[in-house]
């Protein structure tokens, strides 16, 4: 079974009498443990399509199976629980509260679940810790580096056991050293602790560190490409 499917996804905004077709008759499957990079210029339907993957967003038409569940069918309420469960996001500009400490940070989304006080923080721990950020639990963003704070943001995406990381130009704020650690970190993430790793990128050497690449033009997918096996 698959873990993400699409079923001829379409979405269209409508602004008075302008209508935008952002996506049309979008079809695929992504399976557990996948490491894909989503691809496209401005304007293509990749933000689209991964605001509809990520429950942030239904389409006009067609079905998101997420795990087999139609999110179609849900509300507001079931969509924000899927989101805090089923899918972590890792964002360009690391989305961190600058005022509260890297463990702080990490603990918002079970803070969101009632999770107790010393779960919260044992969980948020040990995801610092598979990030290699543990020592710095105290520290506030304004202490820490640009990949560092990316780091943060992703434990805080692990915290949960999300089987899905969604990440958006996640290395766009990262000079290419810094940029080369944390696409090391989801191939880490993703080979040892199976999470499904979905990426927007523009960056080819990025996309480079995946096995799937998906480019989106005009709404529209226009090539699918799986990588053979080294």
């Amino acid at each position: 079974m698959a873990l993400i499917e699409a079923k001829d996804i379409t979405k269209i905004y409508r602004m008075d009498d302008i209508q935008v077709n952002a996506l049309s008759n979008v079809s695929l499957t992504i399976d557990k443990g996948e490491f894909v990079a989503v691809m496209g210029p401005s304007g293509s339907g990749k933000s689209t399509f991964m605001n509809i993957l990520g429950c942030l967003d239904k389409p006009t038409n067609g079905k998101y199976l997420l795990e087999n569940i139609d999110i179609g069918d849900l509300d507001r309420d079931e969509l924000a629980g899927i989101r805090n469960k089923k899918i972590g996001f890792v964002f360009q500009g690391y989305n961190l509260l600058p005022r509260t400490s890297a463990i702080e940070n990490v603990e918002l989304p079970m803070l969101y679940d009632g999770l107790p006080a010393k779960e919260r923080r044992q969980q948020a721990m040990a995801a610092l810790k598979s990030v290699g950020l543990d020592g710095r639990e105290d520290h506030h963003p304004n202490q820490l580096s640009g990949g560092q704070q990316q780091r943060v943001a992703i434990a805080r995406a692990l915290v949960n056991d999300a089987p899905i990381i969604l990440a958006d130009e996640p290395t766009g704020n990262l000079d290419s050293k810094t940029s080369a650690e944390i696409m090391e970190l989801f191939i880490k993430l993703n080979l040892e602790s199976k999470i499904t790793v979905i990426l927007v990128t523009h960056e080819n050497d990025i996309a480079a560190y995946s096995r799937r690449i998906i480019k989106f033009l005009d709404g529209r997918i226009i090539s699918d490409e799986q990588k053979k096996k080294q």
